[in-house]
């Protein structure tokens, strides 16, 4: 009998030192969590989000999720609906033109292993995006440039077009009556589409794709192809992208700031504030005359967004739908 009380004793005193410990481990990694340290097996459902109203595009992207497509795949898919619409000025083919009255593209696209692939000032070819991840898997590579990139596309199988739509066109003449240069904050304007995802597998993968500015220096490059400025991806952390002045997110590297930010334990909406906040102390007075906006997600898939001005949103599809919300912002004077 008291052979029994003992045992008996002894599997209720392993038992509290099994839930004990279960409890510091859980208490562990609650308190490392708060610290920004992510554990790969927490489950993570799919997720979708991007820059500006941007439904078809996210409903794309979110068809491939559920297909058990990767992340890749669905950015990749989701940003080409954008780049194939006419009525979308600032992406793709009916992108508004340069001063030149050329259309020239940028796209750059990252998935979950931190590789990268991306193409600047292209001409001729509406997406672009696909065309960023023919360079990243398929030459030694990360950046394609003007007529390299459009001729390896064309190797590549992608077919030659004329990007100028005729309203793009009509819009460029009128432009060059008075030919005044001056960037227009978004007040109900699309810009660059920036879009990030998780899928099934809990991997993150981003993509970005431009027309740039409109009426730009013929050359110019923004920040939608460069990597840590436009787009950046951790699949231990979360990704982020930027829209908006390029110029302005390219000076303080802005999707990599808010990465690391959120590897450092902020929120995704508490560190695209901070990363909105770097580029007003950077502009001085001057950011009253532009807008800047970033959306992120960290790897348990919570979202976050902040910009300079009102009227920046962004677009959500999860299994809560597909949803379109407006963005928190700085300027509320």
């Amino acid at each position: 009998m008291k052979r029994r009380i003992f045992l008996k004793k002894a599997s209720i005193t392993s038992l509290g030192i099994v839930a004990s410990s279960s409890i510091l481990i859980a208490c562990k990694n609650l308190s490392e969590e708060k610290k920004g340290i992510v554990f790969i097996n927490k489950p993570t459902k799919p997720i979708v989000i991007a820059t500006w109203d941007v439904p078809n595009a996210t409903a794309k992207a979110w068809e491939i999720l559920q297909q058990n497509g990767t992340s890749l795949d669905a950015v990749e898919q989701g940003c080409r609906v954008e780049e194939a619409d006419l009525k979308n000025s600032s992406v793709g083919k009916g992108g508004l033109p340069n001063r030149e009255g050329v259309v020239t593209l940028d796209a750059c696209i990252m998935n979950k292993n931190g590789e990268y692939g991306a193409v600047v000032s292209v001409e001729n070819i509406t997406h672009v995006v696909s065309l960023a991840r023919k360079v990243m898997e398929e030459t030694p590579h990360v950046i394609l440039s003007e007529k390299g990139a459009e001729n390896f596309a064309y190797s590549q199988g992608f077919e030659k077009e004329n990007l100028l739509t005729e309203s793009s066109k009509k819009a460029w003449l009128t432009w060059k009556e008075t030919s005044q240069y001056k960037p227009i904050i978004n007040i109900e304007n699309h810009d660059t589409i920036g879009m990030l995802a998780i899928d099934k597998n809990g991997d993150i993968s981003g993509a970005c794709t431009t027309s740039g500015l409109a009426y730009k220096m013929q050359g110019r490059v923004g920040d939608s192809a460069i990597i840590g400025s436009g787009l950046f991806i951790d699949n231990e952390v979360g990704g982020a992208t930027a829209t908006g002045m390029g110029e302005e997110v390219l000076k303080t590297v802005g999707s990599f700031l808010i990465v690391e930010l959120m590897r450092q334990g902020k929120s995704p909406k508490e560190a695209c504030e901070e990363a909105v906040r770097r580029v007003i102390k950077k502009s001085g007075d001057r950011y009253k005359d532009f807008q800047v906006g970033f959306i992120a997600i960290n790897k348990q898939g919570e979202i976050g967004s902040y910009c300079i001005h009102e009227w920046f949103n962004y677009t959500v599809f999860s299994d809560q739908g597909n949803k379109n919300y407006q963005s928190d912002y700085y300027n509320k004077v």
